[in-house]
């Protein structure tokens, strides 16, 4: 199976949202890294044929998808950002709901549905209505429905937004097991998900693959450029007024600092081991709540 992309572009008025971006997809895990705005979803959504591309093209094992129609769909498996679901449903009935809608049998939907609710830790709370579900929970069902046909290819926008580290742990592993033979492909701002599964990470900014490779090879693209400090709390006020800094630890009173710079930033500072974080921070580096 390949997934393929061709120039593919959208315009909202004089708004690009995607630019010209072209890629090749096979079976394996897929991360696509970028800050809010970076063009991820509108990407997403044309990939799903929700979304008319305003030019280029997206090709199935050759084929251009919108002309496949229905038999493009039925291989596709996607978790939106924005999951909406019945409040009034319980988390089966839901299930059920959207395996109709997807055309599978009922006796067959019936079955994969509660195998889906143990995959995802909801088995005991089945029969409960999704309106009294927490948001990771919620969450947990609308991953569950995405692989409710078992898609070749599975699209998913944010799926750890609100669920909490031991969920978080439980949904990389599913995912990892899921892609052997499919293609995944994850969007998110949450770099330690995408530096613990991804094959392959696509950075995305402004509307453009910025740089393509597998974790390492993108780490290596900010080798040299990561640097420990250690400064008083004062300087380290200042120090994060004026640079990059990817973390900070207390060390008795002092402060280490870890800066992102294309040179030393002072002469104390030592070169550290590179992480995906610090790439992501390379380049965006005015964006917050990097986890």
């Amino acid at each position: 199976m390949e997934l393929s992309l061709d120039r593919l572009t959208k315009h909202y008025g004089s708004k690009i949202a995607v630019d010209c971006v072209s890629a090749v997809f096979q079976p394996g895990v897929y991360g696509l890294l970028g800050a809010n705005g970076a063009g991820k979803t509108t990407l997403l959504r044309m990939l799903c044929a929700i979304l008319e591309a305003t030019s280029g093209e997206v090709f199935l094992d050759g084929k251009e998808v919108t002309s496949m129609g229905a038999a493009y769909r039925d291989t596709l498996g996607y978790l939106p950002q924005d999951f909406g679901y019945y409040p009034g449903y319980t988390a089966m009935e839901f299930l059920l709901y959207i395996s109709a809608l997807k055309g599978i049998p009922n006796n067959i939907a019936r079955k994969r549905a509660k195998e889906l609710l143990e995959v995802v830790g909801l088995e005991n709370v089945a029969g409960r209505k999704i309106k009294t579900f927490s948001g990771g929970m919620k969450q947990r069902v609308g991953i569950a429905q995405a692989l409710l046909n078992n898609p070749g290819i599975l699209i998913l926008d944010e799926p750890t937004a609100g669920l909490d580290p031991k969920e978080r742990v439980r949904f990389r592993n599913l995912l990892s097991d899921y892609a052997g033979d499919k293609i995944v492909i994850l969007s998110t701002h949450i770099v330690s998900d995408i530096e613990a599964i991804a094959d392959k990470v696509l950075l995305m900014k402004k509307g453009k693959f910025v740089l393509q490779g597998t974790v390492s090879e993108l780490i290596r693209k900010v080798d040299g450029k990561v640097w420990e400090l250690e400064v008083s709390p004062e300087e380290a006020r200042e120090w994060q007024a004026k640079a990059t800094v990817a973390n900070l630890r207390h060390e008795g009173k002092q402060i280490v600092l870890r800066i992102i710079s294309d040179s030393m930033p002072a002469k104390k500072a030592v070169l550290c081991e590179a992480a995906l974080e610090d790439l992501y921070l390379y380049y965006f580096p005015t964006e917050e709540g990097v986890q």
